[in-house]
């Protein structure tokens, strides 16, 4: 778009934005002039992607507000229409969490699919995302839509949309709702009826109390232990997970828990964290300052829409440590392969970027192991395949700190996965043992996986073509050699192919296509490449494993496995020009 085309978007967008405070946003970047930021906010649109819409919070068709809410509401509305059968009646779920305008963006859809015909389920007050996976297959809706940005920074919000199966939409649907989105032009004129007459004609309906109860009793029926006796200190850091956290929790019998108060009560500045990541430096110091106030046996933390999970656990010398999402992953999948059902079918599952320490965790067992592309719309369509062809799904995870475990929610879900780790914690406790003496242990069978996650933030448009540019780059000509290993594999998601550079043989790569590049060094180790799909970023993995000598400690391993990781970072990056 030339610059006067962009001027005439503004204006336009200006004449018929729906919202006072957007339109008046919209005229100030028009009048300050700033030809850069109007190219930011009017230069195109939001993707539509498999985790809907995403962004910053402002005017133009770039950023999250409401005519770009009641936009794509109305193009999902007419997707489901004709795509999903008895959409009319079966209606569409609408949840939001505690961000800045959520509460008036579920309102918006729901008016809008009111309006198109669909009935509507609409949560009276906020709610975890895992919540809204669940009631959509509870209630056998047609679809479901979320309001939240998950873990994002706070001027930031989303919109994520859910396939009648209770998982994150997948290709073609998200395709086929873009395109129902473009088809509408550039109308601002949608339909949104007041939401107090469509309650009163019954179009929208509050999400009944029953389905929040059967997802606390099925959450419930998922446990292994039943001990109890563990100090909990849990925060919801701003989010809202607090209130179904403590149900959980204290219907199960851990009542020694303790909530961080400044932290309890959704807010969507964020105030006491500058980022509301629980894997963020500085997002959990007030968890730890009451964990060491009251020598807490585990801090639990959610994201600010509750489907991740942070784990932290008090070490024998009166400290904290932060468990990683590999760990906490493979450590509730032993427990649940070791102490539930032990049925034929069962099957785990993680993402291509997660550690593969999981797949030799299932083989010891007896049960199946599928990876998947990055996204938890992936891991629960595998286990909804698997349960289809008459297997268990036990658990799933990703090493960003998601977790799902058995059929309960098809997304991430810290709450149940709250649940079960102060349900292990204190299992363990009552043998004298700890989470770490488990994990120690784990290592010591199946050899210790040193792991890292790189991310490099690259924002604008500049720096998707950055991203672009370093995929290209690795995908022409990656590495041949690193830390002193020759290069043995490269599975390329993108192009379909799982290549051998040394015999020149050429396999299929086993999984759907997706920007992701996959490089095996020698037999233990592991780097790949992918851009974020949320986020401005492009990320790299690297797994290093090592076996663990009977006599040698962990903490020796630790070190040195982490000191050879870094090095290949570091080596890494360089090459490609970004260390």
């Amino acid at each position: 778009m030339t610059d006067a085309e962009i001027l005439e978007a503004a204006l336009a967008w200006v004449a018929d934005d729906p919202d006072p405070d957007s339109r008046a946003a919209a005229q100030v970047l028009i009048d300050h002039g700033d030809e850069r930021t109007l190219r930011e906010h009017f230069a195109g649109r939001l993707e539509f992607g498999t985790a809907g819409i995403r962004g910053a919070l402002g005017p133009g068709p770039r950023r999250m507000n409401r005519a770009m809410v009641r936009r794509v509401s109305a193009g999902l509305a007419d997707y489901l229409l004709d795509e999903v059968p008895l959409a009319t009646t079966r209606g569409v779920v609408i949840g939001y969490d505690g961000r800045h305008g959520s509460s008036v963006f579920a309102e918006d859809a729901a008016g809008v699919f009111a309006a198109r015909g669909l009935a509507v389920h609409l949560h009276e007050e906020v709610c975890s995302t895992p919540q809204l996976s669940h009631a959509v297959t509870w209630l056998d809706a047609a679809g479901g839509v979320v309001v939240t940005a998950s873990h994002n920074p706070r001027q930031d919000n989303g919109y994520k949309v859910y396939w009648p199966n209770g998982a994150q939409i997948i290709p073609p649907h998200d395709r086929g709702i873009s395109a129902r989105i473009d088809a509408l032009g550039p109308t601002m004129d949608i339909e949104v009826p007041a939401l107090t007459s469509l309650y009163a004609s019954g179009r929208v309906r509050a999400v009944p109390r029953e389905v929040v109860d059967a997802y606390r009793a099925e959450v419930a029926a998922l446990r292994v232990h039943r001990d109890t006796g563990v100090r909990l200190v849990y925060t919801a850091l701003h989010g809202v997970g607090a209130k179904l956290v403590k149900e959980v929790l204290y219907e199960a019998g851990h009542t020694d828990l303790h909530m961080v108060p400044e932290q309890t009560e959704p807010d969507g500045d964020f105030p006491t964290v500058s980022f509301p990541n629980p894997e963020e430096p500085g997002a959990l110091d007030l968890a730890l300052a009451l964990a060491q106030e009251l020598r807490a046996d585990l801090i639990l933390a959610n994201d600010p829409d509750a489907d991740r999970l942070a784990v932290v656990e008090r070490t024998p010398d009166g400290g904290y440590r932060l468990l990683s999402g590999n760990q906490v992953g493979v450590l509730l999948a032993s427990d649940l392969l070791t102490h539930g059902p032990q049925d034929e079918g069962r099957m785990v599952s993680t993402s291509v970027v997660s550690s593969t320490m999981l797949s030799a965790i299932a083989e010891r067992h007896g049960a199946a192991y599928v990876d998947t592309l990055t996204g938890f719309k992936w891991i629960a369509n595998a286990a909804i395949d698997h349960e289809a062809a008459g297997g268990r799904f036990v658990m799933g995870y990703e090493e960003a700190l998601g977790y799902s475990i058995g059929p309960v929610v098809r997304d991430k879900d810290g709450i149940s996965a709250a649940l079960l780790m102060a349900d292990l914690c204190a299992w363990c406790k009552k043998q004298g043992l700890t989470l770490l003496d488990q994990l120690e242990q784990l290592y010591r069978d199946f050899g210790y996986y040193g792991t890292v996650q790189k991310s490099l933030v690259m924002p604008g448009t500049e720096g998707a073509l950055r991203i672009r540019e370093l995929l290209e780059t690795l995908r022409n000509a990656p590495p041949q050699e690193m830390g002193g290993l020759p290069l043995t594999r490269v599975r390329d998601l993108l192009t379909g192919e799982d290549r051998d550079p040394v015999s020149g043989v050429v396999r299929p790569a086993g999984l759907p296509k997706s920007n992701v590049l996959h490089f095996q060094y020698g037999p233990d180790v592991r780097i790949l490449a992918r851009p974020s799909g949320t986020e401005p970023k492009i990320k790299f993995y690297i797994e290093v494993r090592e076996d663990v000598a009977e006599d040698e400690s962990l903490t020796a391993v630790e070190e040195r496995v982490s000191g050879r990781v870094d090095a290949l970072v570091a080596s890494f990056l360089t090459r490609l020009g970004v260390g």
